[in-house]
């Protein structure tokens, strides 16, 4: 069907280049005299002519490229709080008692959470986050994304655990693997072990950055790797801080956080993670406080750029409101979306 609709459009824009080419004959020939005068015409008045010609048609924007998440049909399963995330896992951090559920089972890119693996494999390793890394133009192969640590740029490794962290730097996280012992190899082979320690068995990792879509992970794997990064301290302090001033050169970069929650006061944040790309939408993990319960969050596949934030929101939002009315009616079952009915 889009080979005949191309051949159509094609034949079509043919017969009226054919039309347009006829009747322009016909005219010169009709108006032989009036060419002969255009050619002596002022430089001005063509001029005015170029001007009064048409500007090209802007090319079509490419559409963005659908999900996994997407191909698969995970976004046409509804859920009680129309989340935009397809898929979404609440649990109760010291109880592991599922609070919320939406496409549990799937197993999907992972993006750029992948950096909380990339600082456990870092820390369980025991190097000095003191030792100053020098950033290398390998480092900077990883994506096509501008970054401020170009080739020569001195930090920490502490600083460069940071940004990946904070900011999900991607150079950041690509200079850790490269100067683990052994090179980004055996960097990749420590964070499938430790996946497998941590009993992550729908886990796997490709590189330290989340670029690849070989980085895949399933909600409840991404929540035994949440309660072990939170168990570090470097990790919970980096992941919720908003700022890092970094001296780069003659000049002092600052740096953000990618997650605007952990400056948001009603929220009460100990670890956080965001990640993104084509393949896994936008997706967002965190350890936080409601009503004073401890709890897990995993949001995968999210549409639109700030949807997982506000998917967060919304589930605390649930969860506060069920809080309070727990203290007068007895516990309500987790709630659960209608199954997918597809696997990943």
């Amino acid at each position: 069907m889009v080979k005949a609709i191309g051949w159509l459009t094609a034949a079509a824009v043919l017969a009226w280049a054919g039309s347009a080419t006829a009747q322009h004959a016909g005219s010169a020939a009709k108006n032989g005299s009036s060419a002969v005068a255009a050619k002596s015409a002022p430089k001005a008045s063509a001029n005015a002519q170029t001007r009064a010609r048409p500007a090209k048609q802007r090319t079509a924007a490419r559409p963005a490229r659908p999900s996994e998440g997407q191909i698969a049909g995970l976004h046409r399963v509804d859920d009680p709080l129309d989340l935009r995330s397809s898929v979404a896992l609440v649990v109760d951090q010291d109880t592991d008692e599922v609070l919320f559920e939406k496409n549990p089972h799937a197993v999907l890119p992972i993006a750029s959470i992948t950096k909380l693996m990339t600082a456990l494999v870092t820390l369980d390793a025991g190097l000095d986050l003191d030792e100053v890394l020098v950033v290398a133009r390998a480092d900077r192969t990883v994506d096509r994304v501008h970054s401020r640590l170009v080739p020569g740029v001195r930090l920490t490794r502490g600083q460069a655990m940071h940004l990946a962290l904070m900011s999900s730097e991607n150079h950041a996280a690509q200079l850790l693997g490269r100067t683990y012992p052994g090179g980004i190899p055996a960097f990749v082979e420590a964070m499938n072990a430790k996946a497998q320690l941590l009993g992550m068995q729908e886990s796997h990792f490709a590189d330290p950055t989340g670029l690849s879509a070989d980085n895949r992970s399933s909600p409840s794997d991404l929540v035994r790797l949440v309660k072990a990064a939170y168990e570090y301290d470097e990790i919970r302090e980096f992941s919720v801080s908003t700022e890092l001033a970094l001296s780069v050169g003659k000049r002092v970069v600052r740096y953000g956080s990618t997650n605007r929650l952990v400056a948001n006061p009603e929220w009460e944040i100990g670890l956080q993670k965001t990640g993104f790309i084509s393949a896994a939408g936008r997706c967002l993990v965190m350890q936080a406080v409601v009503e004073g319960q401890r709890v897990v969050m995993v949001l995968l596949d999210s549409v639109g750029k700030h949807s997982r934030l506000g998917d967060a929101q919304r589930l605390r939002d649930w969860l506060a409101t069920r809080a309070r009315q727990s203290s007068e009616t007895p516990a309500a079952p987790p709630v659960a979306a209608a199954s997918a009915g597809q696997s990943l």
